[in-house]
């Protein structure tokens, strides 16, 4: 069975956005989180144009190749100024979970507005047996706290950003983890996690 995964870059104390993001500002004021993507000389072979250090390069691309479908909150969907009516992901399909409508759906976009246990139902299906990725502090938060995760990988950038969208919104309950693998890499530390029931 496929399983459920968040992947975010993230600050040290806590932020997967700068000050101020929102549509046509991306992710907002000096929001560096993103950096790695392009700082090496290793060529990603999911994403066309990523450039990342080796070590990198080896647990992104083993984690984006596991994926085929994306949950994204509404936040994030405005904020990556709807992903150009795509996805975030090459061969993935993009579900929006949001309370209310969004305009202009690419095709390979599906609003889900009925709760984060049909969005993730419903990325199930469409990722064929394939894994399935969560986008953003809200739905990786509700997706935690309906039980629907199974590994969590922070990764986590050397910055303090002081403010900004933070990662996880109030859970209702302690949620233990287990570190599977922690691997240091030139301006980022890639921490992976399995989410203990």
């Amino acid at each position: 069975m496929s399983k459920v995964i968040g992947a975010h870059a993230v600050s040290v104390d806590g932020y997967i956005t700068g000050r101020d993001p929102g549509a046509g500002r991306g992710l907002g004021e000096g929001a560096t989180l993103f950096d790695w993507y392009f700082d090496g000389d290793t060529p990603s072979q999911v994403f066309d144009g990523f450039r990342l250090s080796e070590s990198s390069a080896r647990v992104f691309d083993a984690l984006a190749g596991r994926v085929g479908a994306i949950v994204a909150g509404r936040n994030t969907y405005e904020d990556s100024d709807r992903f150009g009516g795509g996805s975030p992901h090459p061969k993935a399909k993009l579900f929006v979970l949001s309370h209310r409508a969004v305009p202009e759906l690419g095709p390979a976009q599906t609003l889900v507005t009925t709760g984060i246990e049909d969005a993730v139902a419903a990325a199930r299906e469409a990722a064929g047996g394939r894994d399935v990725g969560l986008m953003g502090g809200g739905v990786l938060t509700s997706a935690l706290a309906a039980g629907l995760v199974d590994e969590l990988v922070l990764h986590q950038v050397p910055v303090l950003l002081g403010g900004g969208r933070g990662f996880f919104q109030e859970l209702p309950a302690h949620v233990r983890l287990r570190l599977i693998e922690a691997v240091p890499a030139p301006g980022v530390t890639h921490l992976h996690y399995e989410v203990l029931r």
